[in-house]
């Protein structure tokens, strides 16, 4: 649960943004300067876990990214970071290559997955559609991760510049200085998002928490008596 104050009340509360930013949460916030390709999000772990907390755009297409998360095993912080580079989180942003949407996916590949126009909407307009998005562009993702297994930065290089540049290069991150920004900005955001295995796996564990009982009801009538076992509450 992310806290926001105007001033440090503790030493747990750092700075998220100073009195000359601005931020609109329907918006993004101003491209970051924190990693080698520039983001429309605060890019430090703490506060990029903030801006999930509090972004309206993601919270409407987060049970989107869970379905292709569970349904092409890929992982949701992947999937968090991928969009977070490419459009941080506007269904409606066009690049000037005319890629579209949250995922920024070229129309000529939405074609490749059985996406076409009719008199109604054109595939751009489709594309501003985030489950259809984003059901695009996780399944051009996983091919690319099952084309390039056990190396996802050469997944991710062929989703900015095209697996054909990439296969060209010899297999090896192509020598763009913008695709070479590309995948350090999305793995540093992907690995500050994704929880260490240790903690992942105690987050899938249940817990237990012992509870006493004591202070002011003392003498009322309505304290256990000291032989009584401790109160346990299973926690999801």
């Amino acid at each position: 649960m992310a806290h926001f104050a105007t001033e440090r009340t503790d030493d747990r509360y750092e700075l998220f943004y100073k009195g000359d930013e601005s931020f609109d949460t329907t918006q993004g916030v101003k491209a970051a300067s924190g990693t080698p390709y520039p983001v429309s999000a605060p890019t430090a772990p703490a506060k990029l876990l903030a801006f999930f907390d509090i972004s309206p755009s993601y919270k409407l297409v987060k049970h989107h990214l869970r379905e292709a998360s569970n349904k092409l095993s890929i992982d949701y912080e992947l999937l968090q970071a991928l969009i977070v580079a490419e459009s941080g989180f506007n269904s409606t942003a066009v690049s000037p290559k005319g890629a579209v949407g949250l995922m920024q996916i070229m129309p000529a590949t939405a074609e490749r997955y059985g996406l076409v126009g009719d008199p109604k909407n054109s595939i751009e307009q489709k594309l501003t559609d985030p489950k259809t998005n984003i059901r695009i562009g996780a399944r051009y993702l996983s091919d690319l991760i099952n084309m390039f297994p056990g190396q996802l930065d050469l997944a991710v290089a062929s989703y900015n510049a095209g697996e054909g540049a990439v296969q060209k290069a010899g297999n090896r991150i192509p020598n763009f200085k913008e695709t070479q920004a590309y995948v350090k900005t999305v793995l540093q955001l992907y690995n500050g998002l994704k929880p260490p295995a240790a903690i992942a796996e105690q987050r899938r564990q249940p817990t237990r928490v012992r509870m006493e009982l004591s202070g002011g009801a003392a003498g009322r009538g309505n304290m256990p008596s000291s032989s009584a076992p401790p109160v346990l509450v299973g926690l999801p």
